[in-house]
């Protein structure tokens, strides 16, 4: 079991043994082929040398190369291929929809059932879509909503015959689009007045294509309207007030403002998920449900000790303590410190690189 110091370790080396920080947590596991990322994640944990597997000899390399394929085979998680095919079904009912043709909705109903089996591999603050492209923006936005609206609903305690209800309601909310001008959608700076009129119109729209449709429920239906409106009655289409908005429209809303500020978009770059949290956590007096955007909070940002997170200051630590009176502000141990994030409000958490 050869060491190699990390700063001649090279990309596509793999490790023969587990990795531990000075804390005695797992940093990588025994197997992982490094890259760029881990070696960088290495240094910043001051780890000076790793074991790697020997790759002398030919016999040696094509071993490790048909082990690689095997690894890479393994990791594709079943929640990925099912994600994947409701991505490829979105996009034809978006385009059946902007046609003004019937909608699928057993095939839709079908596949998200088949995606929901694996909802328990899905983290609202941790995952990202593999390669996905700024253009498919909507589409990817729809399934992550309907699958953060299907988490908070669940955590909420909403019964379980409005679960899939609810998960429809975050696939379907955004279908309105279809009908608003692909120029103004892709638009790379912020809109004129009469443009952003021309958006708010896909929340009508939205209700039209969906009010016919017999598997949906009313609240699913109004989500499609609602999901901009406030709790203050500052939204839109219809300006209506907290008790005049369907509560799947308020799940769904909650879900729609985290993942819009939290994806790259053709005219901005996303914020960091702790950020949009702790944004929604003080407009959630005012603009949306309180006591459902405390739940998102609360059961989002549960990780175990020993997440790997980087700060905003890009330094590389491991959550250490978590604070549910502050918590998207746990204590992080940077390199032997303690960084409270509580007491630093400079700082903030900018990702999540590894979760137990």
């Amino acid at each position: 079991m050869p060491m190699i110091a990390v700063s001649q370790l090279k990309d596509g080396e793999r490790l023969s043994d587990n990795v531990l920080t000075k804390l005695g947590s797992t940093l990588f596991y025994k197997g992982i082929v490094v890259s760029e990322r881990e070696i960088e994640i290495l240094k910043a944990f001051l780890i000076q040398a790793v074991p790697i597997e020997s790759r002398e000899g030919q016999e040696a390399e094509e071993n490790w190369e048909e082990s690689k394929a095997k690894e890479e085979a393994i990791v594709i998680h079943p929640f990925y291929e099912e994600y994947n095919k409701m991505l490829q079904l979105l996009k034809r009912v978006f385009n059946l929809a902007s046609g003004g043709q019937s909608l699928p909705i057993l095939d839709i109903r079908t596949n998200l059932e088949a995606l929901l089996q694996h909802i328990d591999f899905y983290k609202v603050l941790t995952f990202s879509p593999k390669h996905a492209l700024i253009a498919d923006y909507f589409y990817h936005k729809s399934i992550m909503v309907s699958l953060s609206s299907y988490s908070l609903a669940r955590w909420y305690g909403l019964p379980q015959k409005d679960l899939m209800q609810i998960a429809l309601a975050g696939l379907l909310h955004d279908i309105g689009n279809v009908k608003v001008d692909a120029d103004i959608l892709n638009k790379n700076k912020k809109l004129t007045e009469r443009e952003m009129e021309e958006v708010k119109k896909h929340t009508i729209t939205g209700y039209s294509i969906l009010k016919n449709v017999p598997a949906l429920n009313e609240g699913a239906k109004l989500c499609a309207l609602q999901h901009h409106e406030r709790e203050d009655g500052s939204g839109y289409p219809l300006s209506v007030k907290g008790d005049k908005i369907h509560s799947y429209a308020k799940i769904v809303a909650i879900a729609d403002i985290y993942h819009a500020m939290t994806n790259d978009r053709i005219y901005k770059l996303a914020m960091s998920p702790y950020l949009v949290l702790e944004q929604l956590f003080t407009e959630s007096f005012g603009k949306v449900d309180p006591a459902l955007v405390q739940v998102f909070i609360s059961k989002s940002t549960q990780f175990d000790q020993g997440t790997l997170v980087k700060l905003s200051d890009n330094r590389v630590g491991e959550i250490v303590f978590s604070d549910r009176a502050n918590p998207t502000r746990p204590w992080v141990n940077v390199n032997g410190t303690i960084v409270n994030l509580s007491m630093e409000r400079a700082l903030f958490i900018k990702d999540v690189i590894s979760s137990k």
